[in-house]
């Protein structure tokens, strides 16, 4: 599948669905209408029982997101307003990648700056290449990043790092985004693939009503007590007793054997 004029790639292998950005020329910064490619690839992904889990990952091997795409600031984001106007117009991508109801995974590799950063935060799991970059450039803009982004980034780096990240605007290695919580793993260039390919089998074969009962509740972890759906939560959690698949498990492992699961 091709969304946003083949900017955005989508698709499904062995029960994981993988997202492209695929502007290389411009190391993948994200476009208004690649935020709604990408919101549409993750839709189509969110109706498939058979995808699992979701990869996002950058094309040409140079960068996963290198940020906004800074020739459209003029037009879209030239002042306060025009950035209003921005973020309604990107809401909708945003919003579904934070809401996600599936696992996802951001296989980084080069650059991943800014927004495109931000892409990453929005993940559930984080794996780097070696030789990749990180880093918030706000400061040498002149703009500011929004609520929800900051408070992803202090969720993982604290705020001590936080601070650090933003104020300087600066470049970080890969070494040093493990070390401060930024990603979960970082693995030689040539390992990337076959690392993350790893990961995704095992998740493609895990009970998919855990896995989203387990994400709902760590999201609930880090959210505002007043956004907290615990009723939600419990709900989740109960489907999962209730489920065939939970019968299933306990079959597999008194039988010593790996379970098939089916979502129900």
């Amino acid at each position: 599948m091709q969304f946003a004029d083949g900017k955005i790639l989508a698709d499904v292998k062995n029960g994981v669905g993988t997202v492209t950005f695929n502007q290389p020329e411009k190391r993948n910064a994200m476009s208004i209408s690649m935020w709604d490619g990408m919101g549409a690839a993750m839709d189509a992904f969110a109706a498939d029982a058979s995808v699992r889990c979701v990869v996002l990952t950058g094309a040409g091997g140079k960068a996963f997101v290198s940020g906004a795409d800074i020739s459209q600031f003029e037009k879209n984001r030239s002042d306060a307003e025009a950035q209003k106007e921005y973020g309604k117009l990107t809401l909708g991508g945003r919003d579904k990648l934070a809401n996600y109801p599936k696992p996802v995974i951001a296989k980084i590799q080069g650059f991943c700056m800014g927004g495109g950063l931000g892409i990453a935060m929005s993940c559930d799991i984080r794996i780097a290449g070696e030789g990749s970059e990180f880093g918030i450039p706000a400061a040498r803009l002149g703009i500011a990043y929004g609520f929800d982004m900051v408070k992803n980034l202090v969720a993982l780096v604290g705020p001590s790092n936080a601070h650090m990240i933003l104020m300087t605007g600066g470049r970080f290695t890969a070494a040093q985004a493990l070390q401060m919580g930024l990603v979960n793993q970082v693995v030689p260039a040539a390992e990337l693939d076959a690392t993350v390919d790893a990961m995704t089998a095992q998740l493609a074969i895990n009970a998919p009503l855990s896995l989203v009962a387990n994400k709902r509740t760590v999201r609930a972890v880090l959210a505002d007590t007043a956004e907290r759906d615990l009723a939600a939560i419990d709900a989740a959690m109960n489907a999962c007793f209730d489920s065939t698949d939970y019968a299933e498990g306990r079959r597999a492992f008194m039988e010593k054997r790996k379970p098939a699961f089916t979502g129900r």
